[in-house]
Formats: structure tokens, C-alpha cells, sequence
């Protein structure tokens, strides 16, 4: 049985959430989570509005607003929530945290279903989720700053950095290659055994790459690999001078204020995080679910990865996608210059071909560009309707109507302005 249904956020607060600042910390605990969210979060994405109450053509932060200040249909927008409370209901997925904004305004962020079933705790609007290969973009971003900095270039050798590079296999190997998954590396894991390594490193780790080399000849295919993910990682520490999540904390993290995102667990967090369940489908289309990482489980990896491994919260990973539709800006932070931001985000040509993959992001026909997580995860960028999105499970295995989420956001938007 699901939880009881919350109503989606149109940007007003229910009668619950007015009356100034919260009290004690019980009472902050007993508010609805959409309340809590606005004190933790609203209160500092601010949106400049004229004497009107109109928001500004393009806002460069987010904050929340009625559907209808930006020209969008909250009936459909209704329609994709409920398709996400029916797939709960139906034992498809266990829950998920839906999140979409157009022109720097929210006008849909809801939870439902359940973070951990068996102890009956909902979904809420602040949970904390595994990103995995979310974490792609986030990388390639990285790469894009140290490029700007003249730290490396984008068609740099990875044997300029990591010595285990510099042989006859992989040495032709280049940071581009490695980040548009054309580097010809075929490693099946995402890192071959750590036995008798008693203080992994990632540049350790990514030297058994380098060694084994590419299978095909760098820059003529397109083969999606983590390995060459990892590998990025590690060029990213040295030509940086700093262990990766370091600098993903001081150079993208903070200056977004993404304050729930990091790479490793948070023991002061655990409770917000939500449980993994991995789901097999059987006969008659009923999905069957065991239970995956749960919130407190060891690390997969004893190091920080570049392929995955991020943990965020909507909010979090919304202030992210918003810098990236302002071409490289989050309110006073320049992340990126446009010039970056259009670099990391149209397909790479391989051998001729459009790959639809850029630095860290696939790339659909229309310009929109996305990625998701193997545990469940998957945020867009719409540049041309102006609209940032996300459909968070952590249910890989089940049944999720994303795609059908994202027509649905679509329509809403492209409905609105037929009426305007």
C-alpha cells in the first residue's frame, strides 16, 4: 500500500507551511515535507519579480510559482505525477521524488511511494538518492573548468597525466575520447579487484586500464565504458593537484549550493537516504523486488569514482541542471562560459557519426540533453521550451514511466503557450 497521496506542488505553501520561521525541532520534524523543503531550500533560491508579481523573463536561480506564471498546463503536469503515483500503486516502483521547473520557476516537485518499505518511510521532497551515472555530467563539467583554467585541453593524451597511459597500447588514448566514450576501452567493470591493496588510489586503480589498453582503435567508435569514466577521475586529481571529491565540493558543489551532494555516505544523513530495491519482471508483467543497498551498507568501491557514485537530493541536482540551461551560471556563481557549456553538451563526431554524446551528457535530436542512473535516476535540460527536469527512483528493475513523464512536462509546456 502506497502512502497517502500529497498534493504536487503548484509554488504556494499550504495553510501548514505560513506563519514565518519554524519553531523548535519537533516542530520542524511534524511539517509536511514540502514545508520543510521550503525552509531548508526556498529560502535561499530567491526570483526576482516586478511590483506585478510577474517572475522575470529568465530567472538565474529557482524558486516555486504557479504552472501558470510560466505558461504551462497544471492539469497535464497533474497527469505526469499520477503516473508515477500509479506505477507505486501497482507495485512497479517503490517511490520517487519528481521535480520540474521552467524558467527558474518550480512548478512541480512532489514525492511518493516509499524510501524504505518495510519500515514504512515515505518518499520525501529532501531525499537523499545514489545517482550513479548521473554523476557524468557533473565530471564532464569539471574537465570543462580545468580546461577553462589551461590546467588541460579537452585533446590532451591521458598519458600527458597518468604515467600507466604512456605505452604503445594506450598512449593515443585523449581526455575527449575518454569523456564521449570513444577512447576504445572495452573494460567490462568498473574497476578490477582491489585484493592486497591496502591504500587504494584512483590513479592506482585506473593504472590496470592504461595496461590492458583499448580493444579498438581510440576515436573510431562509440562504446559506453566507466572505465574511461574512472580514468577522467583520475587525470582530474592531477591536473588539479586535489583529490576528486575535493574539488567537486569547492569548484561545483558549493558555489551551486549543493550542500546534500557529496561522494561518499554521511552518517548525519543516512536517515534521509532512500533504500535500493532491485526489481526482476515475471511473468504476467508483475515486477518482483528484492532489497539492494540500504542506508548504512559498506561503500561499493573503497575510493571516489568518476563513473558514478554521487549522492544528491532533487533540490540539489535541480540547482545543477539550472546552471547549465543559464549557460554556466547559478545566481553569483560562473561555473561555466557559455562557450564551455555548448562544448559539453553537443554530440561528438566519431568516425563521421554523431554520437548523441557529448562530454557527460546524451543528446536528443531536438537539443535536449539528459542522463540517468543505473539505480534508478534521470535529470534533462529542454533549452528550447526552457525547462529543467527530474524523475528520481531508486527502484532499477521496475517499471518507470519516465519517458512518458517527460512527453507528458512536454505537452504542459507546449499546451501553455498555444493558450497564451
Amino acid at each position: 500500500m502506497a502512502p497517502a497521496k500529497r498534493r504536487a506542488h503548484s509554488g504556494r505553501l499550504s495553510r501548514a507551511c505560513r506563519g514565518g520561521r519554524f519553531g523548535s525541532a519537533r516542530e520542524y520534524a511534524m511539517k509536511p515535507s514540502t514545508c520543510r523543503l521550503a525552509a531548508v531550500v526556498g529560502i535561499a533560491w530567491s526570483l526576482s519579480v516586478g511590483s506585478s508579481g510577474a517572475p522575470a523573463q529568465q530567472a538565474t536561480t529557482l524558486s516555486y510559482g504557479p504552472a501558470s506564471s510560466v505558461g504551462m498546463d497544471a492539469a497535464l503536469l497533474d497527469e505526469a505525477v499520477q503516473l508515477y503515483r500509479a506505477a507505486v500503486e501497482r507495485g512497479e516502483l517503490k517511490g520517487a521524488v519528481l521535480m520540474v521547473a521552467r524558467r527558474g520557476v518550480i512548478v512541480l516537485h512532489e514525492a511518493v511511494g516509499w524510501r524504505h518499505e518495510a519500515y514504512q518511510l515515505p518518499m520525501e521532497n529532501d531525499t537523499l538518492f545514489r545517482m550513479a551515472s548521473n554523476t557524468k555530467p557533473v565530471i564532464g563539467t569539471a574537465v570543462l573548468i580545468l580546461q577553462e583554467e589551461g590546467r588541460l585541453s579537452l585533446d590532451d593524451r591521458a598519458a600527458r597525466y597518468l604515467e600507466s597511459f604512456d605505452n604503445s597500447r594506450s598512449r593515443d588514448i585523449t581526455i575527449r575520447q575518454l569523456l564521449s566514450h570513444s577512447s576504445g576501452l572495452r573494460i567490462g567493470p568498473i574497476f578490477y579487484p582491489f585484493e592486497g591493496d591496502e591504500n587504494p588510489t584512483l590513479i592506482g586503480a585506473v593504472a590496470k586500464f592504461g595496461a590492458e589498453g583499448p580493444a579498438v582503435e581510440p576515436g573510431t567508435s562509440y562504446s559506453y565504458n566507466n572505465a574511461g569514466y574512472n580514468t577522467v577521475g583520475a587525470i582530474i586529481e592531477v591536473a588539479s593537484g586535489m583529490p576528486l571529491e575535493d574539488f567537486l565540493r569547492a569548484r561545483i558543489y558549493e558555489p551551486l549550493g549543493m550542500t546534500d551532494t557529496l561522494n561518499h555516505e554521511d552518517q548525519t544523513k543516512l536517515s534521509r537516504m532512500a533504500t535500493v530495491y532491485r526489481g526482476r519482471p515475471r511473468d504476467g508483467g508483475r515486477v518482483v523486488f528484492r532489497q539492494g543497498f540500504t542506508p548504512g551498507d559498506p561503500p561499493d568501491f573503497p575510493i571516489v569514482r568518476a563513473s558514478g557514485g554521487m549522492i544528491s537530493t532533487g533540490p540539489d541536482y535541480a540547482r545543477f541542471l539550472q546552471m547549465y540551461l543559464n549557460r554556466g551560471r547559478y545566481a553569483d556563481a560562473q561555473i561555466l562560459s557559455e562557450d564551455s557549456v555548448a562544448a559539453g553538451t553537443r554530440g561528438e563526431i566519431v568516425s563521421g557519426t554523431n554520437t548523441r554524446y557529448g562530454l557527460g551528457w546524451q543528446i536528443t535530436s531536438d537539443g535536449t540533453y539528459s542522463h540517468a542512473g543505473s539505480d534508478g535516476t534521470m535529470g534533462w535540460v529542454d533549452p528550447e521550451r526552457e525547462i529543467i527536469g527530474m524523475a528520481f527512483t531508486q527502484s532499477p528493475g521496475g517499471i518507470n514511466p519516465r519517458r512518458e513523464f517527460q512527453n507528458l512536462v512536454n505537452r504542459a509546456a507546449d499546451r501553455g503557450a498555444a493558450d497564451q
